[in-house]
């Protein structure tokens, strides 16, 4: 078995219908192992570089002992870097326009709809009752991103275009987004302070798990134009204290919040947020990963580390992304 027509393993574990659809084009020429197709339980896995996973079976790194370079599913990383036995190789995250383009217009839809104050209008709606409210516009309100890596600074840029002001945090405060004022992590509170609208896009790290808590939430701006801050966050669900958003919404610490993941999931029945007036739930699916898209990334990706090229974005293992 050479090193250039090594097969692949496809270890994920989501989309199933749609990952074997997707086989049916990718990796030309190149054998795939789907762990998904029944078939495949018992096949031998040595000797074999590569493997495309998202929540893979918990033998894979014993069975495949002579993986090269691991490719992740989904822009996210903490559910790889946690995994038991994770051999020291590259991991490489998935970048792609598809993927940047999906999280932007999830981000700037749910802006949109706290600026319209869309659920006021459905509850309105449901009682039948007709009142316009006064209306802000974009301009009057300031959207501060936390994470400018691709996917924050592509929402940043869409946001600018429909008239919001936006301002940038990141742990170095050193993205650069034209008409964004960037923050770093010794200037948080100016930040918050000046924010009605708080993004989470942040990866999961040591540093970030639990960020999003009672006492950041009440350093956010009290007297914007839409009469209470509002959280949105389309990160990692274990950034956020769950019980503190709760009570901040519920105390009117904030005014609402658009979730898009969670400590949890799928969220669980019991979960206060499906009956909250002023929360909006989605099934993490902001940004839900292309399938063709994933599979013609790696073949990308490859290509170049059978050329002696550098893989691009791979995960440092100290910072976690």
């Amino acid at each position: 078995m050479t090193a250039s027509k090594s097969p692949v393993i496809v270890d994920l574990r989501f989309h199933p219908d749609q990952v074997r659809e997707g086989l049916r084009r990718a990796f030309p020429g190149r054998e795939v192992i789907n762990r998904a197709d029944p078939a495949n339980a018992g096949r031998d896995l040595s000797g074999i570089h590569y493997a495309v996973l998202w929540k893979p079976q918990a033998d894979l790194f014993e069975r495949a002992k002579d993986l090269k370079v691991l490719f992740s599913g989904g822009a996210g990383v903490d559910h790889v870097l946690t995994l038991p036995g994770l051999p020291d190789i590259p991991l490489v995250r998935f970048v792609d326009h598809t993927l940047t383009t999906r999280m932007s217009e999830w981000v700037v839809m749910q802006c949109l709809m706290h600026l319209r104050q869309h659920l006021t209008y459905v509850r309105q709606q449901d009682e039948k009752v007709w009142t316009q409210l006064t209306q802000p516009e974009a301009a009057d309100v300031t959207v501060g991103i936390m994470g400018m890596g691709v996917l924050g600074s592509d929402a940043a840029r869409k946001l600018k275009v429909m008239g919001f002001n936006v301002i940038g945090w990141s742990r170095s405060g050193k993205a650069s987004v034209e008409g964004v004022d960037m923050y770093g992590a010794d200037r948080l509170d100016e930040f918050l302070g000046r924010t009605d609208i708080l993004v989470g896009l942040l990866p999961l790290t040591a540093e970030t798990r639990n960020i999003f808590d009672a006492d950041l939430f009440r350093k956010l701006r009290r007297d914007g134009a839409l009469g209470g801050p509002v959280f949105i966050n389309a990160g990692r669900g274990g950034s956020q204290v769950e019980a503190d958003l709760v009570q901040s919404l519920t105390d009117g610490t904030l005014k609402a919040a658009s979730l898009d993941v969670f400590e949890t999931e799928p969220l669980p029945a019991d979960s206060p947020f499906w009956s909250m007036e002023n929360v909006i739930v989605t099934p993490h699916v902001a940004a839900d990963s292309d399938v063709g898209a994933l599979f013609a990334h790696v073949e990308r990706q490859i290509e170049r580390f059978e050329a002696g090229e550098p893989l691009e974005h791979v995960v440092n293992r100290g910072t976690g992304y």
